[in-house]
Parts: structure tokens; sequence; C-alpha cells
């Protein structure tokens, strides 16, 4: 009799433990924050990313986090002040163009991904031992006008002596989105291009890697999240848990070798294959793409400003403090 009873009992417990969890599992799923993040392209580039999307860190700090591709920074700081989305990904020079446009409710960075420009100079024939100096007399498809991009390769090209008004042709009237198709269909020189298109264009035959602006270019912020001044006021516990989602997957690129970040980010890429995204995360791991930590420094933010004021951008510094949420 005694032992029906234990049995009995048990049987309860087990349904009541149960019927706990997956009232708590539920729970805990209806308490995920759904949040939109634009972002500016969709590149190898910003890996830890798409890691920390992959492997759920976002979920696991109760944050659903849905990616929506805008193409362009000036598109994503478009989409924050609309509130299309509430965190953006983009070059930090957008937060400086719209501070400066005399927005109260401006955007701040929270959140730095990648420490260097992440495209590649990519060369219509093969250059033995190439140097910037082989950019001279040639048409070069350069991105958009006062982008990142377009700024960091001109201010590069002038470290080197070489005047990018005059001693080349840098067409930026080409969208981002079309430059490697433009390129394949047999325009221009040159052309700058991220991962995996640079990769894709190589593999193709279309056209050779032979250097890495990033490399070139020093470190800066470069890719970096934002949000509105109100939105990281209101809800600054969103923004510390998105942080520490983005570590996590920093932490992970660091801590694993290429194949693996390459197979956690492959979802990300249907067009490409396994061992085009590992050649892609190897060769941005080589020019160090990516930071230890999300805190860009003054230091770097300075760097940046002085490639915009080299770029005739900026007139003047704006305070790292104003712009930088800490």
């Amino acid at each position: 009799m005694k032992r029906k009873i234990i049995i009995y009992i048990s049987c309860i417990l087990v349904i009541f433990i149960v019927a706990i969890s997956t009232i708590f599992n539920f729970n805990k799923e209806k308490e995920l924050v759904k949040i939109s993040v634009g972002e500016v392209a969709h590149s190898i580039f910003y890996a830890p990313f798409y890691v920390a999307y992959e492997n759920k860190y976002f979920e696991d700090k109760g944050i659903d986090a849905d990616i929506i591709l805008l193409n362009g920074a000036d598109k994503v700081a478009s989409a924050l002040l609309s509130n299309d989305v509430e965190i953006g990904l983009s070059g930090a020079e957008a937060t400086i163009y719209v501070y400066n446009g005399g927005e109260k409710d401006y955007l701040q960075t929270f959140s730095q991904l990648t420490q260097k420009d992440g495209s590649f100079i990519v060369s219509r024939k093969k250059i033995k031992n190439f140097t910037l100096d082989d950019l001279k007399g040639t048409t070069v498809i350069g991105g958009r006008a006062a982008g990142m991009p377009e700024m960091t390769l001109e201010y590069v090209l002038k470290k080197h002596n070489i005047d990018p008004r005059s001693d080349l042709d840098i067409d930026t009237s080409i969208a981002f989105p079309a430059m490697g198709g433009t390129f394949i269909g047999g325009y221009g020189d040159f052309v700058t291009l991220f991962e995996p298109t640079a990769s894709m264009v190589e593999k193709e035959g279309y056209g050779y890697v032979v250097a890495s602006v990033g490399e070139l270019g020093g470190v800066v912020p470069y890719t970096s999240f934002s949000a509105r001044k109100s939105y990281i006021k209101e809800h600054t516990n969103i923004i510390k848990n998105f942080d520490e989602a983005i570590q996590m997957g920093i932490d992970y690129v660091y801590s694993h070798t290429d194949e693996e970040v390459a197979k956690v980010i492959l979802p990300q890429f249907p067009d490409s294959s396994l061992e085009e995204v590992k050649a892609s995360v190897k060769r941005y791991r080589e020019i160090e793409a990516w930071p230890t930590n999300t805190k860009f420094t003054k230091k770097s933010f300075d760097h940046l400003q002085d490639i915009m004021i080299d770029y005739g951008e900026l007139d003047k510094k704006v305070s790292y403090e104003k712009l930088f949420y800490k």
C-alpha cells in the first residue's frame, strides 16, 4: 500500500514539475523584448553580430532581434530618427551628421563592432607587388561620397602622397549593393568591396584582391551600434543586454577557429559556401578588423573625425562624451 502511495505521489510531482517548467518557459518566451536592428550592409565583416544572433545570445539576454538590411548609413540614421528601428548598425559618422544637423534627440553610439575599414581593393588585372601608386591614372569604384569606405580610401591615398581628386578617378555615383555587379560588368579598373563579395569576385575570375583599406587606414570605430538618445535613456537595460550579447559574439570569434565561426554564421550567407565564408573570416581576422571589446576610445573616435575633416565633411570635432553612451 505504501509503495502505491509513493508511486502516486511521485507521478503527481513529475506532472507538477513538468507543468511548472512549461509555464516558466512560456513566460520566458513571452518576456523577450522584440527590437528591430537596421544594418548598413550585410557582410562577413560583421561576424560577431551574426554569431550573437545565430548562437541566440540575444535571446539569452531577453531580446528578440529582427535584423533589417537598409543599405547605407544615411538610411540607418533615417530609420532610427523615424522610429522604424530601435537600434542601428552603421559607421559612427552617422551620429556626427545627425548631431551637427541640430537634431535634439540625436543618436548615440553604445557598442563598437568593428575597428577598421572592411573593404578590400580589387584589381581587374593581376598585379605583382601591388602598391597604391598602381591606382594612378585609373578608374576606381569607391562607394558613396561621404561614406566611411570612400572617406577612408581617400585618407589612405593622401597619406601615401596620392591626390584622390587628380591622380585618379574615383567614381562615387554607384550604390553600395551594385558596386560588385558594376565591376563584373566591365566598368572600372579597381573597386573597393567588402566580404564575401570581394572573395566571390576573385573566385569567379573577375578580379584580384590586392590590398586591405582597413589595414592601411588604422584603428577607427568603423562600425558600431547606435540608438536615439531618448531610447537609450528609457531602455538602459535593453541597451546593456544588447551590448553584452555583442561582447559574447566578439569573445566567441576570438576563442574559436575561422571554420567554427564560419559554420555558425553560414545561415546568414546562403549564397556562399562554408569554405568561402571561412576564407572571408580569415581575411578579416588577419587585419584585426574586430576589437576585443565593445568600448571604443576617444583616440579612435578622434581619428575617425580626422578622416572626416581631411575629406572636407567636418569643420571641427564633435565631443566624444556627447555621442558615446558609456
